[in-house]
């Protein structure tokens, strides 16, 4: 072979390496570091890196819920966690999405299965004075990042139960900048829907002295009627220093989401690797004991991309009719 054509050959295979490259790299969408999507996120690129040949995955730090949804529906981003009601509202473009909202409807939106469900904290200092919802009013509150599911959960459980953004001083604070400007007197109470425990809130326990404010009977009931995706939820006593007894909120499961385009093998193996080794994920953080195809299947609100309705089918469970996509 000449000289040109040996140059050639190697053109053809560095073109065909260096495209190689570019399909295979993952983006996985999660939060901010001080949440449980960010270690979670981490755990599943780790997977991907170990588990699936001929890809590789990175987690980004970013605003969650809602800012993740639009990077996934754009091809920026390719799985990606976020809250159920988040999730639900922007495929089926209502609330903050669709016309009137303030997002464009995401209905390339599927989904792999459901992680965990997150815990709705809200917590203030011990010497606040306060100790339930309504005392809220008049506060300085922080209700989460902008473009998070934390903001939009804050907002219909407050409204649920009487109170808006002009009844509060509303702080848009992800999870370590509420635990900071807590520890600190900046604000007064703050939202955190999170899987529990968190570090966030763990650090600002052994700090000062924090409460978890429980929500009464009739708040979840206020709740739950506002938002379907809503369940009732007990943090347990003990995950937080200070923190012996039970808090009474509500939970809402987190979606793997990802896009319609994704490839059906690429969905199927990764939930095959996430379920055959999710031991490394809950090493990672405990939240990933209720990563089970039953909870996925009982929790997940938008349809299942065609690689995960595969796989489930294949291990022989019954997917729910509202999960099969059209």
């Amino acid at each position: 072979m000449t000289v040109f054509g040996r140059l050639v050959v190697g053109l053809v295979v560095l073109l065909v390496f260096t495209s190689s490259l570019a399909q295979s790299s993952l983006s996985i969408a999660t939060g901010g570091t001080g949440g449980v999507y960010y270690p979670t996120g981490g755990a599943y690129a780790e997977l991907i890196n170990n588990y699936l040949e001929g890809y590789s995955a990175v987690a980004e730090v970013t605003g969650a819920s809602v800012e993740n949804v639009g990077l996934i529906s754009r091809g920026d981003s390719d799985i990606a966690l976020a809250l159920a009601d988040t999730v639900y509202q922007a495929y089926a473009g209502i609330g903050r999405f669709g016309e009137g909202g303030e997002f464009p409807q995401l209905a390339n939106l599927r989904a792999l299965g459901s992680a965990y469900p997150n815990a709705m904290h809200i917590v203030a200092l011990a010497d606040s004075g306060i100790s339930s919802l309504g005392d809220l009013a008049g506060k300085r509150v922080s209700v989460g990042a902008p473009g998070s599911g934390t903001e939009v959960s804050a907002k219909t459980l407050l409204e649920a139960n009487g109170l808006t953004y002009d009844d509060i001083d509303e702080q848009f604070l992800n999870f370590n900048e509420t635990a900071d400007a807590l520890r600190d007197g900046q604000i007064d109470a703050g939202f955190l829907s999170v899987g529990p425990p968190t570090s966030s809130l763990l650090s600002l326990a052994e700090t000062r002295d924090m409460i978890l404010i429980s929500l009464t009977e009739e708040e979840v009931d206020n709740a739950l009627a506002a938002e379907p995706t809503f369940a009732p939820y007990t943090i347990k006593g003990g995950l937080y220093k200070g923190q012996d007894a039970e808090t009474t909120t509500i939970g809402t499961p987190n979606v793997i989401v990802v896009a319609a385009e994704m490839d059906e093998a690429l969905a199927y193996d990764f939930l095959s690797a996430l379920y055959e080794h999710i031991d490394d994920v809950i090493a990672v953080h405990p939240s990933a004991n209720d990563t089970t195809p039953e909870f996925s299947l009982a929790s997940t609100p938008i349809p299942l991309h065609p690689g995960a309705l595969r796989y489930y089918q294949e291990m022989g469970y019954e997917v729910p009719e509202k999960l099969m996509a059209e």
